[in-house]
C-alpha cells in the first residue's frame, strides 16, 4: 500500500465532506472545492475521516492513490485554514502596490507597470512595498499565481534583483574580474 494514499484524513470541525460518484465536495468555512476522482480510486467516509482506496494493484493506480489522499487533504485544509505564498521584491525601484484584494500594479523596471489580476478565490496583500502575500483556498491556484507574479522578473544572478519567494536562496554569480 501507498504509505501517503494509506493514510487516513482527519475532518476538522466545521468542514462538510461528500461523495457522489466520483465526484468529491469539500464545504468549509472558507468556501467550497470540488474534485474528480479516478476511475479506480474511492473513498469512504467513517467516523470522521476519511480513507482513500484502490481497486487493484496496478502502477499508474498506485500512482494515483496517494496523488488523490494528497488533493482530497489540500482541500480540507485549503477550505478550513487556507494557503498563502509570500513573495518579496528586491531592487531599487522595485515596488508592488495592491488595487483592491483582486488587482496588483508592479514596478519591476519596465517602461511601463505590470498590471495583476487575481482569478476567482485568490487575494493580494501587499503590507509593504516590496512584499506581495497570494491568499486562497485552492493550493494549486495559489502557487500558480505566485509563480507568475515571479515569472515577470526572476532574480537574476549577479545583484539578486527581481521577484523571489520568501526564503528562496539565489545562488550569485562573480561578475567581471577587473584589472
Amino acid at each position: 500500500m501507498s504509505r501517503i494514499g494509506k493514510a487516513p484524513i482527519t475532518i476538522p470541525s466545521g468542514v462538510e465532506v461528500s461523495c457522489s460518484g466520483s465526484d468529491v465536495t469539500v464545504a468549509g468555512p472558507k468556501g467550497t472545492l470540488e474534485h474528480t476522482l479516478p476511475d479506480n480510486i474511492s473513498l469512504s467516509i467513517e467516523d470522521g475521516e476519511l480513507n482513500v482506496g484502490r481497486a487493484n494493484e496496478q502502477r499508474q493506480t498506485k500512482a494515483l492513490h496517494g496523488l488523490s489522499r494528497s488533493l482530497i487533504n489540500n482541500m480540507v485544509i485549503g477550505v478550513s485554514q487556507g494557503f498563502r505564498k509570500d513573495l518579496e521584491i528586491i531592487g531599487v525601484g522595485y515596488r508592488a502596490a495592491a488595487q483592491g484584494k483582486d488587482k496588483l500594479e508592479l514596478a519591476l523596471g519596465f517602461s511601463h507597470p505590470v498590471s495583476v489580476q487575481a482569478p476567482d478565490g485568490i487575494e493580494f496583500e501587499v503590507p509593504e512595498p516590496t512584499k506581495i502575500g497570494v491568499i486562497g483556498i485552492d493550493k494549486q491556484v495559489v502557487g500558480q499565481v505566485a509563480a507568475e507574479i515571479r515569472a515577470y522578473r526572476k532574480p537574476e544572478p549577479y545583484k539578486g534583483k527581481g521577484v523571489r519567494y520568501v526564503g528562496e536562496r539565489v545562488i550569485r554569480k562573480a561578475g567581471k574580474a577587473g584589472k
